[in-house]
């Protein structure tokens, strides 16, 4: 057997002679190439094969710069427009694309490679600037970009209105990016690069649109509709009907009908014909029949059509055709709440109380007396209900019917609209003092006035002071008010809450002396003297001829200054 070692000078040999085999390949690489293109290599149908690495970049900055310039067509949606590229941040990268063209490399691979490569053609290399392609992009989707637009159906002038739906689109600035990149790599500048967009398809579509219209809305508007009411027949024609008539979708996408009705109510062709048969419900009035109440003249009944109503009767017929198109629409009746039936339920059987406050005759004072009495005579208050003076009466102005007289204002008589009224006031505050019903409000004059109980009087003042009570006397009551040139006399009448109501006087006390003045106004109202003073009344309730209740009330005065005009 022959010693292994005898093998390794030709394997030195062998390792020698490959070593020079692939040497020799890297060396005739170097020297082939050149540093030149391959043969044959194209970006775009521009030949750059054999051309040194600086040729191949002026090549191409010729040749492929036009194209770079080119806007590019594009859509967001249905809609198109263009895009610059110079602006958008999109350029050819030429000495990068050059550089994937180029064999120029000294290393082994991109030697050998370059051996037994044939050229072909290199796409180019893009530069993009992502800040300026987006805000291109932002500026694009203000015009493209488009709202979606629901399917509709209404009606104008008694015709059908359709209005086609249609799909929203917003352009993704973020995922157009790539796309306008792409756009700009293929250099097609006829066909539009259709841009990534957020996509928002209407709700009501053109199916639902084409269905309401069949369904509703052209029967609807094909002939009037006539309607009845309480005996008065009319025809609402398809122009009105149109004008209060619409149609909404619900949560589901379906267009529903809905009719305006109170506007519907409103207009002539319908307000006219109902308002002929529309009345209000009346109470029955009463009069004063010596202690008692009594029926005057009957109740009425009140008649109306509601909205609710009118809208019932109107919304079947609009898909009806021919005489049924016609239909009747419910009249509701309202009852009075006094009647000739149950006036007697009111207790109205017996005077309360009656007071009569005396006066100097003036002409002011019957004026404003007499129809602050007008508007108080006949008031009907009901259990538990409040009654107010200022409410009743209204305000004391010449368009109310009243006239200016003396009135006491920052102590000291004055002249101003409604002078004399206080004594109406004074009156019933008496009346529902003896009557024993509950008082609210009342308010004494600021300085004392002869004719009137000291303690028990009242004045008003329009929005400051009013005149209210609370009937808690169990049973309604009837006010009854009357005047001469010289009185005012106001009664209640009703069910007694107590056998007996009574006032008990006390004595003056803190009392002041007035003062004097002088006055060179031209208004000026002469004033007499008369001490200030605090006083106490107390209203005592009797039953079965004992005391059962009383209450205390108390009033200060002021002095009445003497007033002297020069």
């Amino acid at each position: 057997m022959r010693p292994r070692i005898a093998s390794a000078p030709s394997l030195a040999l062998a390792g020698g002679t490959l070593a020079l085999g692939v040497g020799g390949l890297y060396l005739t690489g170097l020297v082939v190439t050149g540093g030149e293109i391959d043969s044959g290599t194209t970006v775009r149908g521009v030949d750059i094969g054999g051309l040194s690495r600086a040729e191949a970049v002026r090549t191409l900055e010729r040749h492929l710069g036009a194209a770079g310039t080119r806007d590019l067509p594009v859509k967001v949606g249905d809609r198109t427009g263009t895009v610059d590229p110079e602006r958008a941040g999109l350029s050819w990268d030429i000495e990068e694309t050059v550089d994937r063209a180029s064999r120029s490399g000294t290393d082994p691979v991109s030697v050998f490679r370059g051996l037994f490569r044939s050229g072909g053609d290199i796409e180019p290399a893009v530069r993009v600037d992502e800040s300026r392609t987006r805000t291109a992009l932002g500026q694009l989707a203000k015009g493209l970009d488009q709202k979606v637009r629901e399917g509709a159906v209404g009606f104008d002038g008694g015709r059908v209105a359709q209005v086609a739906p249609r799909t929203g689109y917003a352009l993704d600035v973020d995922a157009a990016v790539g796309a306008l990149r792409a756009s700009f790599l293929r250099g097609d500048t006829r066909t539009p690069t259709a841009l990534p967009a957020r996509e928002t398809r209407p709700e009501v579509g053109a199916d639902e649109v084409r269905r309401a219209v069949r369904a509703f809305a052209e029967p609807a508007m094909s002939a009037p509709v006539t309607l009845t009411a309480a005996g008065e027949r009319f025809t609402v024609p398809q122009k009105v009907l149109s004008e209060h008539l619409a149609m909404r979708p619900d949560d589901s996408g379906r267009l529903q009908p809905r009719l305006d009705t109170k506007g519907l109510r409103e207009d002539p062709s319908v307000a006219r014909p109902l308002d002929r048969i529309t009345t209000t419900a009346a109470d029955a009035e009463l009069r004063p029949d010596g202690d008692k109440a009594v029926i005057a003249k009957d109740a009425t009944l009140g008649r109306e059509v509601t909205d609710k109503a009118l809208g019932k009767a109107v919304l079947p017929l609009l898909t009806a055709s021919g005489e049924g198109r016609a239909g009747t629409v419910e009249v509701r009746t309202s009852r009075p709440e006094l009647t000739r039936e149950n006036a007697a339920e009111l207790g109205l059987t017996q005077t309360m109380s009656s007071f009569t406050v005396h006066f100097e005759p003036a002409e002011y004072r019957t004026k404003n007396i007499g129809r602050a009495v007008e508007l108080i005579n006949g008031s009907l208050v009901r259990p538990g209900e409040t009654w107010s003076f200022n409410r009743t009466v209204g305000e004391r102005t010449e368009a109310n019917g009243f006239v200016d007289g003396v009135i006491i204002l920052n102590d000291k008589y004055t002249k101003a609209a409604g002078g004399g009224v206080s004594s109406v006031a004074t009156t019933v505050y008496n009346a529902l003092f003896f009557a024993g019903v509950k008082p609210v409000e009342h308010g004494a004059h600021s300085f004392y006035i002869e004719r009137y109980p000291e303690g028990r009087e009242a004045t008003v003042a329009w929005g400051s002071l009013d005149l209210r009570f609370t009937n808690d006397s169990g049973k309604a009551l009837y006010i009854r008010a009357e005047s001469t040139d010289t009185s005012v006399t106001v009664s209640f009448l009703g069910t007694r809450k107590y056998d007996e109501v009574t006032s008990v006087t006390g004595p003056r006390t803190a009392v002041k002396k007035p003062g004097r003045h002088v006055s060179h106004d031209k208004e000026c109202v002469p004033q007499t003297p008369l001490e200030g003073f605090d006083v106490t009344v107390e209203r005592v309730f009797r039953d079965d001829g004992r005391e059962v209740g009383r209450e205390p009330y108390r009033t200060h005065y002021a002095p009445r200054d003497e007033i002297v005009c020069e």
